[in-house]
């Protein structure tokens, strides 16, 4: 949520952060704005809307010169989208200017007290009370800005990752982090920094990750400091080289980043196995697999906690870990986990799911899981992220970078990821005999290929969705491993078309939901002919002799159910554990073509942000 990007340098700054913002757009937001100094004069324009708005707005009211500033997506938090909320904000004397990340959870005691000192606020953000305090801790103790921050922050609560600007420092711009991602970028003679790496890739690739409790000092002409927030210290930061490429944060040619990513899952499932399966040889390696291998198998049970899709992916690993490896699952939402004081055993694995690696939830269950002595394993697909660093050990899903909002890619590469370490679990515990774990890496081995069969639905994706993009509701059904794959396609249908939408296993229909289903209610079916088939069709019958309109999905050559459903979309056969991995294609095509038609904003839907940092 939120995103930021500043320069400092020898370039114009207003093209870098309008193009940096634009490439942040993903993350979520409500309303832009943007700072430039001039070496005069800071030069403010900000509005709740796009960063096209901001563009307009900048066109019409300041001059674009200056080769320092920053830039800022606000996802509203305190106070409402509007001009005056959106940032950055300026200090009562209109010297110190900052973007802020996060949210300040004791902005209420700091604000009245700089109230009675005489400060005067305009908007009603607790970010406009953090540039005061700052401003008031360097007024009061005669500090040069860094330092005033850092004191400022040893008195605030709560999570930012932030950048500050003081007219009378104009060679140096000042960050910090705290539960809040934040990069710089280093180039020659200059810098960036940004939320992410996305703004700055095309100019440099190399990078600083700031930690948790970290602050930097950027200079023009001399070396940039980075200290520890709480004590001072100085740190020797790890520069790292940058995987991310311009092609990757492209559209390359589609409508929308949805549809770009949906069509890159073949090859990004490829590249999540790739170099960790060699179905030839029987083998998997995965290093954090391998270096802790006895603490899996000799865990009496695993815990996965994640948020949204990825506790969808979760509970298909339930599925799949329990049936190869034969050891308990138990699947938790990372917002409930850390609030009900849960029962966590040092023999007990967790494992943390997480496209981003900045889910501040499940960072929250992490670090309450390592308290308790637990091992902890992190799935993610951003290197460098929080989850990456907080972990015991981990796997990335190399999935590349993620931009729309509504997760496709992240989905099928994760679940791609624990499927192989509950074969390499089975393997080590010798639950699956050799046969069957031949054939399941020979399986997940051809999936890729499989994915871009199922990619052709598309074209009965979009036919469907044009007859049903104007129902109210829909009703997802799945048995299995496919329930969980339910549960994400009605997520999908939610978050981008604004339909309300269920899943459910298929045979709790009769237990509320089947009173829902009429004429206009359309039902997605997942029914691959694995597994329980013979149920899944006589729930079929039951939605048909309600007068449900039932969408089926379906294995190629399925003849019963194509019987009795008003459209199918058919996938290709395989393993029953491996069919989520199919059946979610068509679903979240369907999704794609739904919103598009009713107009909605694809990759940005409302009110949603791709990272959630904050509770």
């Amino acid at each position: 949520m939120c995103g930021i990007v500043g320069y400092i340098g020898h370039r114009d700054a207003y093209p870098i952060i309008i193009k940096g913002l634009k490439r942040l757009e993903y993350r979520g937001y409500d309303s832009a704005g943007l700072v430039l100094y001039d070496g005069k004069d800071l030069k403010l324009c900000k509005t709740k809307g796009k960063v096209s708005d901001l563009e307009e707005k900048v066109a019409k009211e300041i001059s674009t010169e200056g080769h320092i500033g920053f830039g800022h997506t606000r996802w509203a938090t305190h106070g409402v989208p509007n001009d005056v909320n959106s940032h950055p904000h300026f200090s009562n004397s209109g010297k110190l200017a900052i973007v802020h990340n996060g949210i300040i959870e004791n902005y209420e005691p700091l604000k009245k007290e700089l109230i009675k000192r005489g400060y005067v606020f305009h908007s009603d953000t607790d970010t406009e009370v953090l540039i005061n305090l700052i401003e008031d801790v360097q007024k009061t103790d005669n500090l040069k800005l860094g330092k005033a921050v850092q004191v400022a922050l040893n008195q605030v609560v709560g999570a930012y990752a932030i950048v500050v600007f003081d007219v009378n420092k104009p060679d140096e711009i000042v960050c910090a982090r705290l539960g809040s991602p934040l990069a710089i970028g280093i180039g020659e003679e200059e810098y960036f920094v940004a939320s992410d790496a996305s703004p700055f890739i095309e100019f440099t690739s190399n990078a600083i990750y700031l930690e948790d409790e970290e602050m930097a000092v950027i200079r023009l002409n001399k070396p940039m400091k980075v200290r520890k927030i709480k004590d001072d210290s100085l740190v020797d930061p790890y520069v790292q080289e940058l995987q991310m490429n311009l092609e990757q944060i492209e559209k390359g040619g589609y409508e929308h980043f949805m549809l770009k990513e949906i069509y890159e899952q073949p090859n990004v499932i490829k590249d999540t196995y790739r170099g960790r399966l060699l179905a030839n040889k029987g083998i998997i390696q995965m290093s954090g697999v391998e270096d802790n291998l006895e603490k899996f198998t000799n865990a009496k049970r695993i815990l996965i906690i994640a948020c949204g899709t990825s506790w969808h992916a979760g509970l298909v690993a339930e599925y799949i870990i329990e049936e190869f490896a034969r050891i308990p699952v138990e699947v938790e939402y990372a917002s409930e986990f850390r609030y009900r004081n849960p029962i966590i055993n040092k023999d007990d694995v967790v494992i943390a799911i997480s496209q981003s690696g900045e889910t501040a939830d499940t960072l929250a269950a992490i670090k309450l899981a390592k308290e308790n002595g637990a091992f902890v394993f992190g799935v993610c697909n951003v290197v460098g992220s929080s989850i990456s660093r907080e972990t015991d050990a981990g796997a990335y899903t190399h999935a590349g970078p993620e931009i729309g909002v509504a997760s496709t890619k992240a989905f099928t590469t994760q679940i791609t990821i624990l499927t192989l370490l509950a074969l390499r679990l089975a393997k080590a515990k010798g639950t699956m005999n050799h046969t069957d774990y031949q054939r399941y890496l020979l399986e997940l081995e051809m999936i890729p290929e499989k994915v871009q069969e199922a990619l052709q639905t598309n074209d009965v994706a979009k036919t469907i969705a044009d007859i049903y993009k104007n129902v109210p509701n829909a009703l997802y059904l799945g048995r299995g491993y496919n329930f969980p794959v339910a549960l994400e396609g009605a997520l999908k249908l939610k978050e981008i078309s604004y339909i309300h939408a269920e899943g459910y296993p298929a045979a709790e229909m009769k237990h509320g939901p089947i009173a829902l289903i009429d004429e206009q209610m359309p039902v997605i079916v997942i029914a691959p002919n694995k597994g329980h088939y013979d149920k899944v069709v006589s729930n079929i019958q039951e939605i048909k002799s309600r007068s449900g309109k039932i969408i089926a999905v379906v294995t190629k050559g399925d003849i019963q159910v194509k019987a009795l459903a008003d459209h199918v979309i058919e996938i290709p056969e395989t393993s029953e554990a491996l069919t989520p991995l199919l059946t979610t294609i068509p679903l979240q095509l369907l999704s794609y073509h739904i919103a598009v038609l009713r107009g909605c904003n694809v990759d940005q839907p409302r009110n949603l942000a791709k990272s959630v940092t904050v509770e």
